[in-house]
């Protein structure tokens, strides 16, 4: 069942994240001794990984893209690996819009070795920070300068899948969204090694919806971020409504939205990602939002990329 982030995951000193860390902590205790005795597999093949430690909405298939894309200029063959998940089809969809090769198992490692199969030659994980069955050679933790890493706290705690200390692990952190020097100075405490980015989401086709009035819905890892994508960029969001990530929507749902936004006079607007999970549905008043993720000093940072291949 999935489920709404709980508010206290952004607030410190909460009462309900103190009553649940002695099941965070049993948690990552257990993660550890799992981790420590999985078999890693190596691969010919350089493995850059696009992963994070804050529960989901932080931009990593979406950096995937941008880097698979911007290998191809290099005159790379790089591969996306994901796991299989049957709710992810939204992000699959995604991927294969933009780029050809997409490799699915429920096992990573062994979406690697398919990819391999068919001369790739750069396997980018979309997720995977914390899968210890596969060496990478490059790893980039991604955060949303909204939430960055909430109350600090890990799962259930709080929306961390693993500490703050596990940057030591990785070479790059991107950020989507605004600078953050008291964040920068926390990571680098960590790993003074780190090397830290920033992005953001430029709207392609935000003028289909000036003057109109605006229902907004999302079903990704942070909706908040979308609406407020919409409000930065004075558009007249009307009414918003939030699902939980990977949110499987029914035909009856959708069309209720859609009778519910004539009613008012609204435009209706989603995220691509949603759009792709409901677009078989048929509805044509369902308008989406297409974003460019971009990236500030690109060139350094496909740099950094490069030299590991």
């Amino acid at each position: 069942m999935k489920i709404n982030k709980p508010k206290f995951w952004q607030e410190k000193n909460n009462l309900i994240s103190f009553l649940l860390l002695p099941f965070s902590f049993v948690l990552q205790f257990l993660i550890a001794l799992k981790n420590k005795i999985t078999y890693s597999h190596s691969f010919k093949t350089p493995i850059i990984c696009v992963g994070n430690i804050y529960l989901g909405g932080t931009g990593k298939t979406p950096l995937s893209i941008l880097i698979a894309q911007e290998l191809i200029k290099h005159n790379k063959k790089p591969a996306i690996i994901k796991k299989y998940y049957r709710e992810h089809i939204d992000e699959h969809n995604l991927i294969r819009a933009s780029i050809k090769d997409l490799f699915l198992d429920k096992q990573r490692h062994l979406a690697i070795s398919k990819a391999e199969e068919k001369h790739s030659d750069v396997a980018i994980l979309d997720d995977g920070f914390q899968d210890f069955s596969i060496k990478k050679n490059l790893s980039i933790l991604c955060f949303n300068s909204n939430q960055l890493i909430g109350n600090g706290l890990t799962l259930p705690s709080g929306p961390l899948r693993e500490s703050i200390n596990s940057i030591k692990r990785a070479n790059i952190i991107m950020i989507i969204g605004d600078k953050n020097e008291q964040f920068e100075r926390k990571a680098l405490d960590v790993s003074n090694k780190i090397k830290i980015f920033y992005s953001k989401y430029l709207p392609l086709n935000i003028n289909e919806f000036k003057n109109k009035k605006l229902f907004a819905f999302a079903g990704i890892g942070n909706p908040m971020n979308f609406f407020q994508l919409l409000r930065e960029n004075n558009l007249d969001v009307q009414k918003v409504v939030p699902y939980p990530d990977h949110y499987e929507f029914s035909k009856k749902e959708i069309k209720k939205l859609v009778e519910g936004s004539k009613k008012k006079g609204f435009e209706l607007v989603t995220t691509e990602k949603d759009y792709f999970r409901i677009k078989n549905f048929g509805f044509k008043e369902i308008k989406y939002i297409k974003t460019k993720l971009v990236i500030n000093s690109q060139s350094d940072f496909m740099n950094q990329i490069l030299d590991i291949l």
